[in-house]
């Protein structure tokens, strides 16, 4: 289902060509198969509108791309839809700063070999023939693809579009390549160009970079030689150089951060908790005799985090996953059981196995020889308390809202809420009182308790 159906293909063929081309037929190259979920494709000799009225007769036909020569085309088997990009050939060039305006011109008896020439890179710049399964290299890509490199197609590629500096990074990363010479010195002299590429477009290629790169550091380490890493991610910047004097820590910060990434499994939220873990230290570092102290840079650092992500524009629910990790870093494996449960309800069973990986891969990335032999220990103890299904939200306790209305007369507000969590807490503490008639009598008497609660008329009570 990851290619278009045999009888769509001959369709097209009896009215002009197919390729297949991109990241489809790189990867065919590359590893004997095509690694992209999606394929893409560039049909000549047929005009636009008989191109939608063929297709639309096999499946179902978006035209939001008719101004680019595009039309996404979505063919179904046995119910399921995949949807596919077929393009006309184009030329396109800039006419504004930084990749603001296009004038784009498709024409589908351009050859193959003229798209071919618009794309960003030599590696990328291929097609195979649907008819013939010709490859069609003008540029060389195949040849750049055997020495592992990365070459841009034409001079102004960078001017054209920026954010290929970063997909540049993010490929060379991810296949292990090169940047070629003459493409590195582009990179870097239009490097201030992509503080003009919008927040999602950046947020979608270091994406990427985390998850699809099994050493992404080469990548950051990338951004910081060519220049881009201070201008897309000052903040992680300030940490190349920062010696972390101590005997804990065989390298600087930055270093420390690009290696902890690179031990952490190709989960987004875990690599990004890891890529920003230590990032307020160059703020928190004082020299003491014996080395150096950080003291409170996991909060500041949390707090700083959420403002980048902010910047570039991620959910608030992924920002919140990621400064929870970053926050909680520095937890202690050393805790009672009631300590345990604490660090559940703080931290939530979705999140509490990312922070024993990004422990993990924090002692790794010291380069000390550290072993995390206590956090293996504590994993085994939070899937014991797990087993037994602790309380650890006031929805598992056995009294909810309406109780405590009912029990103290009570209108919905704040109160019910504060008389909950206090059940909760003491829940945590103590499992076993998780039953009705016990949390009752814990609620009277917090209700009741003057020194807790003075002001008892916040309470809005009704005829106690």
């Amino acid at each position: 289902m990851n290619q278009l159906s045999d009888e769509t293909i001959q369709a097209i063929l009896e009215k002009g060509r197919i390729y297949e081309v991109g990241g489809a037929v790189r990867d065919r190259i590359l590893f004997g198969t095509a690694a992209t979920k999606d394929c893409d494709y560039l049909v000549t000799g047929i005009e636009y509108d008989e191109l939608s009225r063929l297709l639309s007769r096999r499946g179902r036909v978006d035209l939001v791309g008719k101004s680019f020569g595009v039309i996404k085309y979505t063919q179904f088997r046995e119910g399921q839809g995949r949807t596919f990009d077929l393009t006309l050939p184009r030329s396109e060039h800039s006419t504004g700063w930084g990749h603001k305006e296009f004038e784009v011109s498709f024409d589908p008896s351009l050859s193959v070999e003229d798209d071919l020439h618009r794309r960003d890179f030599t590696v990328n710049a291929m097609a195979m023939a649907l008819d013939n399964n010709e490859l069609i290299d003008p540029l060389g890509g195949r040849l750049d693809l055997e020495k592992r490199q990365l070459r841009m197609v034409y001079p102004s590629s960078f001017k054209d579009d920026p954010l290929r500096m970063l997909r540049a990074v993010q490929f060379a990363a991810r296949f292990e390549f090169m940047i070629e010479p003459e493409t590195f010195r582009a990179i870097r002299k239009n490097a201030a160009l992509i503080d003009t590429v919008s927040s999602e477009r950046v947020a979608e290629e270091l994406n990427k970079l985390l998850t699809l790169a099994k050493h992404p550091s080469n990548g950051f380490r990338l951004m910081e030689s060519l220049g881009l890493l201070n201008i897309i991610l000052p903040e992680l910047q300030a940490g190349v150089g920062i010696e972390q004097p101590g005997g804990y820590h065989k390298y600087d910060v930055f270093g420390h951060s690009m290696h902890t990434i690179d031990a952490c499994a190709p989960r987004l939220v875990l690599r990004m908790a890891a890529l920003f873990h230590d990032v307020c230290k160059p703020q928190t570092r004082r020299l003491v005799d014996d080395g150096a102290t950080f003291y409170g840079h996991e909060s500041m650092g949390a707090r700083t985090t959420g403002e980048v992500l902010q910047r570039l524009r991620y959910s608030n629910d992924f920002i919140r996953q990621v400064t929870t990790l970053i926050e909680r870093h520095m937890f202690t494996t050393d805790v009672t059981p009631k300590g345990l449960r604490r660090l559940l309800r703080r931290i939530g069973t979705d999140l509490i196995f990312d922070l024993l990986d990004l422990r993990r891969a924090d002692v790794v990335a010291q380069g000390m020889g550290g072993t995390t032999e206590d956090v293996d220990q504590f994993e085994t103890e939070i899937r014991e308390e797990l087993s037994c299904k602790p309380p650890l939200g006031v929805g598992d306790l056995a009294l909810d809202g309406a109780d405590i209305m009912r029990l103290f007369k009570l209108e919905p507000g704040p109160t019910v809420g504060m008389i909950l969590n206090h059940l909760l807490e003491k829940v945590l503490d103590d499992p076993s009182v998780n039953d009705s008639g016990q949390l009752e009598i814990l609620a009277r008497t917090y209700f009741e308790d003057k020194d807790l609660l003075s002001d008892k008329s916040s309470f809005k009570e009704r005829d106690l």
